[in-house]
């Protein structure tokens, strides 16, 4: 284990820095007293989308304050850091929108659906993330 990355809590209202632990997969570093104590001193664990992971050359990026921890990682593991933390390109950016824009679409005639079936508005909005004034204006 040669190469290092950062390990660092992101802090709440910051652009979506470095990669979710979680979406990395099995670091051996992960297992450590020392990322585990540090996880559990800050009461997150591995899987808060929160605790994030940057490569080591990237560590400018680090939100200022943000509390960090270097990490080991193998070859293997850092080159899967790197490659879940390189920036997406723009058309596959554009296709992600467009695609949430052709599953919002129908959105309204989902949500009368769901009411027709019995699904209480409340319900509705937790599921779904919507607004409940959304719902309610379908509801009237």
């Amino acid at each position: 284990m040669s190469d290092d990355a950062y390990l660092f809590l992101l802090p709440d209202r910051r652009p979506r820095l470095g990669a979710p632990l979680a979406v990395v997969g099995d670091l051996e570093c992960a297992e450590t007293p020392a990322v585990r104590g540090w996880l559990k001193a800050h009461g997150v664990s591995v899987t808060s989308d929160q605790v994030r992971i940057l490569p080591a050359q990237a560590k400018a990026f680090l939100p200022e304050g943000a509390e960090h921890l270097p990490v080991p990682l193998s070859e293997e593991e850092a080159l899967r850091v790197e490659q879940e933390c390189a920036p997406q390109s723009i058309t596959d950016m554009e296709s992600e929108l467009l695609e949430f824009r052709q599953t919002t679409q129908g959105w309204e005639a989902l949500v009368h659906r769901a009411l027709e079936a019995g699904v209480p508005g409340e319900r509705i909005a937790r599921l779904t993330g919507l607004d409940p004034q959304d719902i309610g204006r379908l509801m009237a």
